[in-house]
């Protein structure tokens, strides 16, 4: 089957421009599928696939994505019914990309079902928003996206060079594809600058061992998508070392992990290695950006731009528990390690966050809280988190529920 570029826009304002990047894509030699996402007739140009059959796949059907009068509410169900049409088209094994153009709406729209679709699918966006914050647009996927430069809207001296480059683009990465690497087991493997020695020392002795090890920095995004790749079956375990995203979540600070972290991890029921990593501390960015109410708390300048608050005992408590309810769900072999000496390099005796107190709360809680069974275990080790018999530690737990597993 011929896999096509599928080349999106609401073509109520937009046809002629992707109606351009079409024919530059299939110049390329690209086979595309223009799809029309427009909440408004009519089209100013036909599409391949119309927008009353995009709304048709939405979950409740067709009049949830046609007819609102607000744009806002038009757009976002919209974006629901294209991510349920992209997500069938590539189940079938007929797409090969998605470029789509957009203003604020369209970009809304159609990065919401890109952030749906695989990685390693492409996805290219151009966006009159490119060039600003992209974060709400790209989350944790592979979305590329292209300044416009100019508005979408109709084909002049720099659109016309803009919207040709990104149809080549697209259509380079649909015919280019990447050779399958060799069959290596693919580990996830979370880690900040404090508790980078463990997690080197862990990669270099499973690489060692064959595994393809993939290391994501847990800044809230890092999370997200480490667990992407879980949902896409691009990773085949998970050794959370640093899992410091939940105390950002639970108190406030700037790397929150959001309120799905660990599930797709848990849903996948892949091979699972937890620790305690950096929750001795929330993020925050330069100094003055603390929150008021919390300047007279221990802080830790880390950089010009990165802020750290030392985490209370109570705090510790309620990281603990937020990760007990997820964990105790789990269905497939999980073990929890938790470094008695400390959870990051700055957590250790003569360091600046060092507060045994603070540290007996959330290992005692978490303990108290987790229901163990035999596939559901918590382990505590006389070690600072960075020492090498710790990392030990994780490569002979991971291992042992790597085994469990298959």
């Amino acid at each position: 089957m011929v896999r096509a570029v599928y080349a999106v826009a609401t073509m109520d304002t937009k046809g002629a421009e992707i109606a351009y990047v079409a024919e530059r894509a299939r110049a390329a030699g690209a086979t595309v599928v223009t799809v029309d996402v427009g909440t408004k007739d009519p089209a100013t140009a036909a599409a391949d696939v119309d927008r009353k059959r995009v709304a048709a796949a939405h979950p409740r059907g067709a009049d949830a994505a046609l007819g609102h009068t607000d744009r806002g509410r038009a757009v976002t169900a919209m974006g629901e019914a294209l991510t349920a049409f992209l997500r069938a088209e590539h189940a079938a094994g007929r797409v090969g990309g998605v470029i789509g153009l957009g203003g604020t709406g369209g970009t809304a729209l159609i990065s919401a079902a890109m952030r749906a679709l695989p990685i390693g699918l492409p996805k290219l966006l151009v966006s009159t928003v490119a060039s600003g914050n992209t974060a709400p647009y790209v989350g944790a996927s592979d979305v590329t996206m292209m300044y416009s430069v100019v508005d979408v809207a109709g084909i002049n001296r720099v659109s016309r060079q803009v919207l040709a480059n990104a149809a080549h683009a697209i259509a380079g990465m649909v015919a280019n594809e990447v050779p399958a690497a060799k069959d290596q087991p693919t580990v996830g493997m979370t880690m900040f600058g404090v508790t980078t020695p463990c997690v080197t020392a862990v990669r270099e002795t499973l690489e060692a061992r064959g595994f393809d090890c993939l290391v994501f920095h847990a800044t809230g995004t890092g999370g997200q998508a480490m667990e992407k790749l879980v949902e896409s079956g691009l990773i085949n375990g998970v050794l959370d070392v640093t899992t410091t995203e939940v105390a950002d979540e639970v108190v406030g600070g700037v790397f929150p992990a959001g309120p799905k972290r660990f599930d797709a991890i848990l849903d996948k029921r892949i091979p699972y290695v937890v620790s305690l990593g950096a929750l001795d501390m929330v993020n925050f960015g330069a100094k003055d950006t603390v929150p008021p109410q919390l300047k007279s708390r221990k802080l830790h300048v880390h950089n010009a731009n990165v802020t750290l608050m030392r985490t209370t005992p109570d705090e510790n408590r309620r990281f603990a528990k937020w990760m007990a309810d997820k964990f105790n769900r789990s269905q497939a072999p999980l073990v929890i390690l938790i470094p008695e000496g400390g959870v990051s390099l700055i957590d250790a005796p003569g360091q600046p966050f060092h507060d045994p107190e603070a540290d007996r709360a959330l290992f005692d809680t978490l303990e108290q809280s987790i229901e163990t069974t035999p596939t559901r275990q918590v382990r505590r080790l006389p070690h600072n988190i960075n020492d090498p018999k710790f990392a030990a530690a994780l490569v002979d737990a991971y291992l042992e529920v790597s085994k469990t597993t298959r």
